[in-house]
């Protein structure tokens, strides 16, 4: 998320562009190679190369993926919250702090009403007294978080948090009052980070945005981020951080300002963080015997506003899962739409969105007619005998491993339902479209049948080898609601919903992305929250293909194609 746009972020500086040089055969930066020497554990370690690094945290590159990542280091302690699931939040705030620290305290005080239906919790949790919004301690509790920044970018962290994935769950004093946040030690982790990424950006030629690092002004620096409008939410070494750095307590100011000038040199900060070896047991202990204060965050959401914006200004705007419950849209977009499946639980209709569709498993059971007499009508008739079509109706959610595969009759009358209430929209029930000179393919896949592979997998063959039509050049994105198979798949392996089995097992299918000039895939399915990232580039078929899973939420009305599009057309024409 940015809140200002800079030009000339990253503008080219001839005195920082490194020249490459070889290591192992991987063509990096001579500056990179120089500081793998500075480690004497690279010698041993062929695969993450060590960068940079102090006390709690380093910079990694690794060799195979040729990405880089900041981690923390073994002792430092996060956040003493039990299962506290804001870290990466919270980074990301810590650099948009730093860029644009009086956007950041706006954007916190657009959340006032939010932060009220927090705090009283968080106060009741402490005194056992219940207080509406307008006491006196709720305003004294809101008051206290624009005392002191490193509470102000936690909080801010928090409410990325909740605007991305919905409303936060276990919420605990520690989370949002100032004097019980004190005791959790993210204060310190802030401050370890910060003094962290500074010296970091000052030192080598990176960006980072709390998540991504990124390589500037080299042949390596990926494509689709040096196109990307977001890439002034990125820290580097031209960002001007005067105005933040100058609001921070005294100590974390002096020691921030003498890493700076030092920064060719990793050195720790003033403040200790909490360690595990110093408090692991006492922190063991308190996650042994936590009782968690939490509910389903679909049951809080009716607390909660949404005072962000809905429009969407995205040209080529890809969302999926948005699981609309009230029949309407909860997002607008005047431009071109890729709604990949799971979009409506409501009958929801929209006569001025325009774009494609593909079909979900949520839209075979938003379909279905509402009434006993519509469903004895022909058009319906042929599929109630079915044992998948009446446990459909019976219990949707233990029916979707028995849907059928490919091009069934029953997904044509779903194609031309939606098709009635989407009327500027077009359907890709297995067909395809071209827009501004791209071919979009729509694969009707509802859910990923691992036991049911070879069949499904099939049918995939058959239907691309169809819509491709031995047209070799045109550029084609292939679209379905659940992801064609793991290579091609936004879900992390460490997710228990990730299947090994599920891979590309048939060679024709590889052989087909190989010779066509498939560029990208899309899919859903998984609610992969966007703070994961919404995209990323794989190696498919001998060659580089984008990945995208666009997960709606209430910051995240979309994510824009155009410039994975764009960057594809750059690679192919250097």
């Amino acid at each position: 998320m940015k809140f200002n746009k800079t030009e000339g972020s990253l503008v080219h500086d001839e005195k920082r562009s490194p020249l490459l040089s070889t290591e192992n055969g991987v063509e990096l930066p001579t500056e990179l190679i120089t500081r793998f020497e500075l480690y004497p554990e690279n010698k041993r370690r062929p695969v993450n190369k060590t960068l940079f690094k102090n006390d709690y945290f380093k910079l990694t590159y690794d060799m195979k993926k040729k990405d880089l990542a900041i981690s923390s280091r073994g002792d430092i302690v996060y956040s003493a919250i039990p299962y506290d699931t804001s870290r990466n939040y919270i980074q990301r705030a810590a650099i948009q702090y730093l860029l644009y620290p009086e956007e950041a305290r706006e954007y916190i005080r657009s959340h006032k009403v939010n932060l009220e239906t927090y705090i009283m919790p968080s106060i009741f949790q402490v005194t056992k007294k219940r207080v509406g919004k307008d006491s006196f301690e709720v305003k004294q509790a809101y008051n206290a978080i624009f005392q002191n920044p490193l509470f102000e970018i936690q909080i801010l962290g928090r409410l990325l948090q909740h605007d991305e994935t919905g409303p936060i769950s276990a919420n605990l004093p520690g989370k949002f009052l100032f004097n019980e946040n004190i005791h959790t030690g993210i204060s310190e982790y802030i401050f370890e980070y910060l003094n962290f990424v500074i010296q970091l950006t000052k030192s080598l030629p990176i960006a980072t945005d709390g998540k991504s690092v990124e390589l500037l002004e080299t042949n390596l620096m990926n494509q689709s981020f040096a196109d990307s409008r977001d890439k002034d939410s990125f820290l580097t070494y031209e960002s001007n951080t005067e105005i933040a750095i100058s609001l921070l307590p005294q100590e974390v100011k002096l020691s921030i300002e003498k890493s700076i000038l030092i920064s060719k040199k990793a050195i720790p900060a003033i403040n200790k963080p909490l360690l595990k070896s110093k408090y692991g047991e006492e922190l063991s202990r308190v996650r042994k015997t936590y009782i968690a204060h939490s509910v389903h965050p679909k049951e809080s959401e009716r607390y909660f506003e949404n005072v962000l914006s809905t429009e969407n200004t995205n040209l080529i705007n890809v969302v999926s899962d948005i699981h609309a419950s009230d029949g309407r849209l909860p997002f607008s977009n005047k431009n071109f739409n890729i709604l990949v499946g799971d979009v409506s639980d409501s009958h929801v209709s929209n006569k001025e969105i325009k774009g494609i569709y593909v079909i979900g498993n949520h839209e075979l059971v938003d379909v279905l007619p509402r009434s006993r007499e519509e469903l004895q009508t022909k058009k319906w008739r042929p599929f109630l005998r079915s044992d998948w079509f009446k446990q459909l109706l019976a219990d949707p959610d233990e029916s979707w491993y028995m849907l059928p595969v490919g091009s069934h009759r029953f997904y044509e009358v779903a194609k031309e339902e939606l098709e009635k209430r989407f009327p500027q929209v077009k359907v890709l029930h297995n067909s395809s479209m071209v827009h501004e000179g791209v071919q979009y393919i729509g694969l009707t896949i509802p859910v990923v049948l691992v036991k049911r592979k070879k069949e499904q997998q099939k049918f995939i063959l058959k239907t691309l080898k169809k819509l491709l039509n031995k047209d070799y050049d045109i550029p084609t994105v292939v679209i379905s609601h659940a992801p064609l198979f793991n290579e091609l798949n936004m879900l992390s392996i460490k997710s228990n919903a990730y299947n090994n089995d599920y891979y590309c097992s048939e060679p024709k299918i590889e052989k087909l992305f190989k010779e066509h000039n498939i560029i990208g895939a899309i899919h859903g399915h998984h609610h992969i929250p966007a703070s994961s990232g919404r995209s990323k580039v794989v190696k498919f078929a001998g060659k580089e293909i984008f990945v995208v899973c666009s997960i709606y939420s209430k910051i995240n009305t979309g994510f824009e194609l155009v410039d994975l599009v764009n960057s594809n057309y750059q690679i192919k024409e250097l």
